[in-house]
Order: structure tokens, then C-alpha cells, then sequence
């Protein structure tokens, strides 16, 4: 799971009416974070269960100096879907440790959000020059060039990608190579290939806030399409599917029923699946190849004691003249 960005109704329409014609239907996990989604995801991430925030944090926490004395130089951060900025207050100490001052290029869809953290920042760190960005992150990676003032170190965190298949993975890495140079770096967290019990329990905890986060998507379609889905006639359905290297979540229909959204009825039959999310596992031998497919070479990874999670640092291949 991710804290991913909001969307328009237009998109949020277009997208469910494509996703649901499918043989097998589907939802895209974008539209989770309304804000109840939003909520219970922050929920999800203090759950024991949920192993992801907790250990990247631990990564952070212990390894940030060691990281940041992986740069060769002075950097200016940027961050891909911000939020909160939370965990990157780990990196922006162990810079401001390093360098006299930090241009930090938050990038996230939500004005609001970004407004928030950046009078936060600032407040905190008087050294911090908060720049944000309230765009899509195709439309940011074009602007970096005329904001960046050096080297730039580019976050991607919490095992965000692992959301993408890996052919849409290799192909938004070779977006952010394309708006880096040499000298920069990208500091990439992916969770690891693990126990089926642990991933099985992360993604389908004993409180049921996860099977509240993805019924929760229903209710955003009632909320927002004028839909009419019973959410009593769905189940949270999550289990780690081997074969493919991923966790899947799926919305599971109790019953043969026919669904309104927007105007147009959806027929459901009992057993019929939405797959609202996927979230791929790595090996370290994945990451290293992933890099390289993608226009980067992997410098270092640091895991948790447990070797749960991964932060990775990558810098630019050269491009050929």
C-alpha cells in the first residue's frame, strides 16, 4: 500500500467504467486516499501487522548519516508524493548535519498537503529552504531543471513502485533518469520477498483496518459516481500470489448482483473479484536488475535486521551521445 495522490471526478469516472468493463474488474489504487482513505491508511501504518512503514523508518533512523556519506557532494532534495514528509526528516537532519543549508523540492498533488508540511518544515528548520511542487509527477520532473541549484538527491520512498507492474516500474524510472544528471542520486525504497504469513498478515490485519481502507474505495464511488454498492455484499479479499511476486488485494461480491454507477449498471457474480491493488516483492538480484533496465546503477542497499525492506541508492547511467 502507498499514500498515493487524489484525482478528479472526471478521471475517477472514466477510470472506473474502463477498470469494471474488464474481464477481470479492476480498480486502480489512486482513488483509495479520499479523506477516510487517507485516515486509515495513517491507521494501517501504526498496525504491528504492517511491517512497511515501520522498518523503512528503522532503515532511515539508523542509516541516514551513512547514506547521506554516500554523496559525493552538496545536493538539493526532492521528494516523489511528499505527503507528510515524515520519514524525510531522517535525510533532511543528516543533511543539515553536512551542508549549511538545503533546497528540499517537495512534490505532491495535494496543495493543501504541501502547504501544511512546508510551514511545518520551515518552522523546524530555519536552514531549510522548502520549494514544493503541487503537480503530477510527469509535469514536476519536467520543472527540475529550471528549480534544481546542484546535484540533486530524488526520494522515492515507502515501496511506493512496488504498486506498478514491472514493465510500468522500469518505464517511470526512466522518467526520473531522464530529468537527472551525473552526480545526482535517487534514494529508492522496495520491500523484499519474505514469508507468505508475514505478507499475508500485513496486507489482512486481525483489526480489519485494511479490509475497512479498500471497502472504503466503494464507499467513495457511492459518495462521489452516485453509485449504489451495498458494501455489506463485499469482503476484503488479500493474499500473496507466489507465481507473480506480489500481494493482491481484491473486493470479493457475496452474491449475483447488478450495480448502478453513474448511471450505468455493472452485473457482479457471486465470487467475482475488483482488483483494487497490487504490490510487488523484490529480491536483491530484482533491484540490481531493475536499476540497470531503467537507466541507473545500484551504489548501495541498506535492509532492517530483519532484511524486510530495502533503501537503495541509485545514480545515472551515462547516456550515450
Amino acid at each position: 500500500m502507498s499514500l498515493l495522490v487524489d484525482a478528479p471526478s472526471a478521471d475517477l469516472a472514466a477510470a472506473v467504467h474502463a477498470g469494471l468493463a474488464a474481464t477481470q474488474k479492476t480498480l486502480p489504487c489512486r482513488f483509495f486516499y479520499d479523506q477516510e482513505g487517507s485516515a486509515l491508511f495513517e491507521e494501517i501504518c501504526e498496525l504491528p501487522e504492517y511491517y512497511v512503514t515501520r522498518t523503512e523508518d528503522e532503515i532511515l533512523r539508523c542509516r541516514a548519516p551513512e547514506i547521506i556519506a554516500a554523496l559525493p557532494h552538496r545536493v538539493d532534495l526532492v521528494e516523489l508524493g511528499s505527503g507528510s514528509s515524515r520519514k524525510t526528516r531522517r535525510i533532511i537532519e543528516a543533511l543539515l548535519e553536512h551542508q549549511r543549508s538545503l533546497h528540499y523540492l517537495p512534490i505532491d498533488i495535494s496543495a493543501t498537503m504541501l502547504r501544511e508540511t512546508a510551514q511545518a518544515l520551515s518552522r523546524d528548520y530555519p536552514r531549510l529552504e522548502v520549494d514544493p511542487l503541487a503537480l503530477e509527477y510527469g509535469a514536476a520532473l519536467e520543472r527540475l531543471p529550471a528549480k534544481r541549484q546542484g546535484p540533486l538527491l530524488v526520494l522515492f520512498l515507502g515501496g511506493n513502485l512496488g504498486n506498478f507492474d514491472p514493465a510500468a516500474a522500469i518505464g517511470f524510472l526512466r522518467q526520473i533518469a531522464a530529468a537527472m544528471q551525473p552526480g545526482d542520486g535517487l534514494l529508492l525504497g522496495l520491500d523484499l520477498h519474505k514469508e507468505a504469513a508475514v505478507l499475508n498478515a500485513a496486507y489482512d490485519d486481525s483489526q480489519g483496518v485494511t479490509a475497512r481502507f479498500n471497502l472504503n474505495l466503494l464507499r467513495r464511488l457511492n459518495r462521489e459516481l452516485n453509485a449504489d454498492f451495498d458494501l455489506d455484499a463485499f469482503r476484503h479479499r488479500a493474499f500473496y500470489n507466489e507465481a507473480e511476486g506480489r500481494v493482491e488485494m481484491h473486493l470479493v461480491s457475496l452474491r449475483d448482483q447488478g450495480v448502478r454507477i453513474a448511471g450505468k449498471c455493472v452485473e457482479f457474480r457471486a465470487g467475482e473479484t475488483i482488483h483494487t491493488e497490487n504490490s510487488y516483492k523484490y529480491t536483491r538480484a530484482q533491484i540490481q536488475a531493475l536499476a540497470h533496465a531503467s537507466g541507473f546503477s545500484l551504489q548501495r542497499a541498506w535492509t532492517d535486521e530483519q532484511a524486510y525492506f530495502s533503501v537503495n541508492l541509485l545514480t545515472p547511467l551515462e547516456q550515450p551521445q
